[in-house]
């Protein structure tokens, strides 16, 4: 072989293998940058230097060096650094212009894009509903971020709203299962709608050289003070929103229901670590006055531990039965009476006795029968669920401040069908033939 064409080869080849040894020192240089913004961050100095430096030995070790893929890459460090603080996430985009955009701060000064991505979730607000017994149900899936002395800024014009859709209920459950947090602003916003103005409740944010509350600049207007509140967690339900369940327990103002929280409680904000990663980095971690603590690591811990999907059902039976305990009468505490005995017997789900008696027609009412339960017809009018309450009495799934009660004659037979309201109402349907 020609010398020219051996060095050449040579030259080839040592140059193919910098491009491989660069290629696998790849993750190395970027858990620098990613080190390297944790420990110039993160809000506790000494712990910031620890868990930076411990970042850098695994990598040493090639703990992170098969993972080319920057999507993988990302993925395992999130999942490594989430033991020292559950904020910790990386990500990664192929646009180093949006890896470099920061992310929405979860810190007390919150400045919202010109194109805010909450206006498609309607700022967090998922839905609000008034349910049997003239219980409130807010479900909240963001706290939405917005700057105090801007009543018109739509974060808060959507709680606002919400609000005051509910403000004649006898009970609220705010239901923040699904809810990942948010900003700060509005966790001291919404907790004011239920406290006395001025009320020592609130976090302290502790951070390097700074401290900052989670007081509202605003107050809410007109704070609700006696109406019995219940707020439903679960193990996605994090950061802001934990805030606000946990402040609200720590205040006794609350009765949490659910699944311990996720135990996020230091806020932050997107760090750029270089070559298109990012990591959230916390900045600060929250002091509560009355716990002395807070919830990092171990999440909110409900009053009422019940499994996830169970916590509207029990929610709601305690938030009747707390209304009722606070001296509803007349109509008002028969709705909810209704409303809690449909409940039961909704739990139980055991098929009516004696079923095959109701069958038929009462007028324009027909009766049957469907998958374990009596159904009322009244025409092209949606069907009514009944629920077995006894003595031949039912509730209406659907709405239960109607009941449905079967009439016998001397001999046994029913003879006739009762449609009761509970303001007093009362139509009587004789059986057909």
């Amino acid at each position: 072989m020609p010398k020219k064409l051996l060095i050449k080869g040579i030259a080839t080849a040592l140059l193919s293998l910098a491009f491989s040894a660069q290629a696998r020192e790849t993750p190395r240089v970027h858990v620098e940058g990613i080190a390297a913004a944790i420990e110039e961050n993160y809000f506790d100095e000494a712990r910031a230097r620890e868990i930076a430096a411990k970042l850098r030995s695994a990598a040493s070790t090639g703990k992170f060096d098969a993972l080319q893929d920057e999507r993988e890459l990302s993925s395992e460090l999130s999942t490594w650094l989430d033991p020292f603080d559950t904020h910790f996430n990386v990500s990664w985009a192929e646009s180093k212009q949006a890896a470099s955009a920061a992310a929405e701060s979860t810190g007390p000064k919150l400045v919202l894009p010109a194109n805010d991505p909450l206006r498609r979730v309607n700022y967090g607000v998922r839905g609000v509903d008034v349910l049997p017994g003239n219980i409130g149900y807010l479900d909240l899936r963001n706290f939405g971020g917005f700057e105090f002395g801007e009543p018109d800024q739509p974060a808060r014009r959507a709680v606002d709203a919400a609000l005051q859709l509910l403000s004649g209920t006898n009970a609220l459950i705010i239901d923040l299962r699904e809810n990942g947090g948010g900003a700060p602003q509005m966790v001291g916003y919404l907790s004011s709608a239920f406290v006395k103005k001025d009320a020592d409740i609130f976090n302290t944010f502790h951070g390097r050289g700074r401290t900052m509350s989670e007081s509202p600049l605003d107050w809410h207007p007109q704070p609700r003070l006696d109406t019995p509140l219940f707020i439903l967690i679960s193990a996605r339900t994090a950061s802001a929103a934990e805030a606000f369940a946990y402040t609200m327990q720590s205040a006794n103002r609350a009765t949490v229901v659910g699944e311990a929280s996720m135990g996020a409680a230091n806020p932050g904000a997107a760090v750029d670590a270089g070559n298109g990663f990012n990591v959230f980095v916390s900045f600060a971690s929250p002091i509560n006055p009355m716990t002395k603590a807070n919830w990092e690591g171990s999440g909110v811990k409900p009053d009422v531990a019940v499994a996830s999907a169970a916590a509207p059902e029990t929610a709601r039976r305690l938030a009747l039965q707390a209304a009722l305990a606070g001296g509803l009468k007349g109509d008002d505490a028969t709705d909810a009476h209704w409303a809690l005995d449909a409940l039961q017997a909704e739990s139980q789900s055991a098929p009516p006795a004696q079923s095959k008696d109701y069958l038929g027609s009462y007028g324009m009412l027909v009766i049957t029968e469907a998958n374990g339960h009596l159904i009322l017809n009244n025409g092209r009018r949606p069907i009514r669920t009944l629920l077995p309450l006894g003595d031949d009495h039912f509730a209406v799934r659907e709405d239960p401040s109607k009941r449905v009660i079967f009439v016998r004659d001397a001999s046994g037979k029913v003879q006739a069908l009762e449609l009761q309201t509970s303001s007093g109402g009362l139509d009587r349907y004789r059986r057909g033939g």
